[in-house]
């Protein structure tokens, strides 16, 4: 094949850079954008890409663990609070609502959803278009507010637990904002190093902080069956209060929605599903072995946290005096640990709260890192991020700023962002409720569809309830979803000029028109042609008028191509050029949501592949210039020829070697 020139350009050769590339990019770049791919693409962030090695359910279950065992460091301190003496029942509606409703719908999830992608993906699947769209947009800001507070919340326990330590220096007291400014930072220091061996980690982590929460539950039990007039003590207090115990259900089932931190974890559960090992007769579309994987790791995790939550809700309420959970008091945000202190030793206790203070650093980092697998999956795809969201070092960094900014809006407060996070948690698990409702009813799965449908139902409640009763969470949410909003539609219009192709693949007969035109003409000819009756009476009259109007000669060959339209939501996808023999006529057909984008693309990969420049014609679209370019903004469609000339000029910058665009 000849290698043809361009006017007096240098000779273009496939495979070759180009001439005048435009200069490497600076040392600070190549660092912030560190395995950033230089070309449009799907970057689902390091937890969707195929991991290096997987581990054994259990091993990742200690993962997602730290996240959601972390939680006991305030759970019963929170639920002590919220219930009072009503904890211990209301901790087992908890438990009771984790092991019937969250527990069987996330294993659903995590059987439909396999590859990390979680409820969210099932909701986009199940609501194409741009209805599906912003609905994702909304769980992606209930989701950040889940796993932000996560970051800050975690930071400020943990900086609670250091300050109330005996053994801790004198100027920690007060110093809680800085504490956890000092722990938000740090988190993100070792993220921007790069975070390696996070699962040995959590195993440890999450063994050593079991373990000691059992010591402390154990001996705390061994102290009520020696001192058994606590439990008449909480007992007449209780009837005191609240009379009958059904009054007392009825009031502990109003207090559920505050004690909602407790389901947390189960998103991240499913989100870390490429993580666990699979078995040699797993294929992609059906890893059998990892969802029995992940199906154990989700039942394990609750059933191993609704008991210590039972255990510890009820040496709390019976050993912790009520005012002791108040702001400000000892107990407050760290129940767990004031026993450990009383009945252990502060040495012991000291032991307690470095395990604590670690993992709940840690469960931060696990949110962190949910929130890099998550936003790059959907946002870049979407066209509604920069493309250096794709990127970790960026993410970290505006995740960073953005926990610094909660946590001084907040004062480090625990009980303050209690509410918040629970929200984002309530949200995420409705949203999952109604994605396996709407999954089992299509599939006319009846009996699964009207009990998930309940499911949905109680924890639709739940959140209504919470954000009632603590709009902070909803409040926080929508700024979270404002902001995805804004920088989305900015976003939009700012990349709408970009090719968008993940891959173009020409298929074996599209590749053998545009090579022979190459070889044996050095030149190839495109017509555009909208897609109409599909007779040869509309092939012969199209390339007719073309040769008429923009003077193509008459022994040039010519191919169609022709763009049929699909999701104009979707931003990225991947290119599959079919060739055909239509009438006579030599046609490349592909599909796609955004034309005048993935004619150029087509054309630059023609380029590419044979050396030749191509050109391509052709006629005015009827209409007014600014309504076809709204359209084109929202549908993707609208006046073709000339924003494919700009989508063409802004990747191609020499005049030489861009596919020429003729209009007629």
């Amino acid at each position: 094949m000849s290698s043809p020139t361009v006017g007096a350009g240098s000779p273009l050769v496939p495979g070759q850079p180009w001439p005048d590339a435009p200069p490497p990019p600076s040392r600070l770049r190549r660092w912030l954008t560190d395995g950033l791919q230089d070309t449009a693409g799907r970057h689902p962030g390091p937890g969707a890409s195929k991991p290096e090695k997987t581990h054994s359910w259990w091993r990742v279950m200690c993962l997602t663990g730290v996240d959601y065992f972390s939680t006991l460091g305030y759970q019963p301190a929170i639920a002590a609070l919220a219930a009072g003496l009503l904890s211990p029942i209301a901790t087992i509606v908890l438990v009771l609502v984790t092991l019937l409703g969250a527990l069987p719908v996330y294993r659903r999830v995590a059987r439909e959803s396999f590859k990390g992608e979680g409820s969210i993906a099932m909701l986009e699947r199940l609501l194409p278009w741009w209805g599906g769209k912003l609905v994702v947009l909304v769980l992606l800001g209930f989701a950040a507010t889940d796993f932000m507070i996560t970051i800050t919340l975690s930071a400020a326990d943990a900086s609670a637990h250091a300050i109330e330590n005996p053994f801790a220096p004198s100027w920690f007291e007060g110093n809680e904002v800085l504490l956890t400014l000092v722990l938000v930072l740090a988190l993100a220091v070792v993220f921007l190093r790069g975070f390696k061996e996070a699962i040995n980690i959590a195993v440890v982590l999450v063994a050593a902080f079991l373990l000691l929460n059992a010591v402390v539950i154990v001996v705390s039990l061994v102290h009520v069956a020696e001192n058994t007039v606590v439990i008449g003590n909480w007992w007449t207090a209780l009837t005191a209060q609240h009379g009958n115990p059904l009054v007392m259900v009825g009031i502990a089932l109003i207090a559920f929605p505050k004690l909602a931190l407790g389901l947390s974890g189960f998103e991240t559960g499913v989100a870390v599903m490429p993580q666990i090992d699979g078995a040699p007769g797993d294929t992609p579309q059906k890893p059998v072995a990892r969802i029995r994987g992940a199906k154990r790791l989700l039942t394990t995790a609750a059933i191993t946290m609704s008991a210590f939550l039972i255990t510890s809700s009820i040496v709390t309420t019976l050993l912790i005096p009520q005012k002791d959970f108040e702001s400000g008091g000892p107990a407050n945000g760290r129940a767990l640990a004031y026993l450990a202190h009383q009945f252990l030793g502060d040495g012991f206790g000291t032991v307690y709260d470095v395990a604590t203070i670690a993992i709940l650093w840690f469960a931060g980092a696990s949110a962190l890192a949910g929130l890099l697998n998550l936003v790059p999956r959907y946002l870049p795809r979407y066209g509604m991020a920069p493309h250096w969201a794709a990127a970790v070092r960026p993410l970290v960094l505006v995740f960073a700023a953005i926990a610094v900014v909660i946590t001084l809006v907040f004062q480090a407060d625990v009980d303050a962002q209690a509410g918040a996070y629970a929200t984002g948690v309530l949200v995420l698990i409705t949203s999952a409720s109604v994605a396996v409702t709407l999954s089992a009813a299509r599939k006319k799965q009846r009996a699964a569809a009207i009990g998930f449908g309940a499911i949905a139902v109680v924890f639709l409640y739940t959140t209504i309830a919470n954000i009632i009763e603590r709009p902070d969470g909803v409040r926080i949410a929508g700024l979270f979803i404002l902001g995805i909003i804004v920088v989305s539609i900015v976003s939009r219009v700012h990349r709408s000029f970009q090719l968008r192709a993940t891959s173009v693949t020409l298929d074996a007969m599209a590749l053998d028109f545009v090579l022979s035109d190459a070889d044996e003409y050095d030149s190839i000819r495109i017509i555009a042609n909208e897609p109409d009756d599909g007779s040869a009476e509309e092939y012969r009259q199209k390339i007719s008028e073309e040769r008429r109007d923009s003077g193509i000669p008459m022994r040039s060959p010519v191919i169609f191509l022709e763009v049929y339209p699909s999701d104009s939501s979707d931003f990225e996808e991947d290119l599959l050029v079919r060739g055909e023999a239509v009438h006579g006529y030599r046609v490349l057909r592909v599909t796609s949501g955004n034309i005048p984008n993935t004619i150029a693309t087509v054309l630059l990969e023609i380029r590419d592949l044979t050396g030749v420049v191509p050109g391509i014609y052709f006629e005015w679209t009827e209409g007014s210039p600014i309504s076809n370019m709204f359209k084109y903004l929202v549908t993707g469609t609208g006046e073709v020829a000339p924003v494919t000339r700009e989508v063409l000029r802004r990747a191609e910058h020499d005049r030489r070697h861009r596919p020429e665009v003729h209009v007629s």
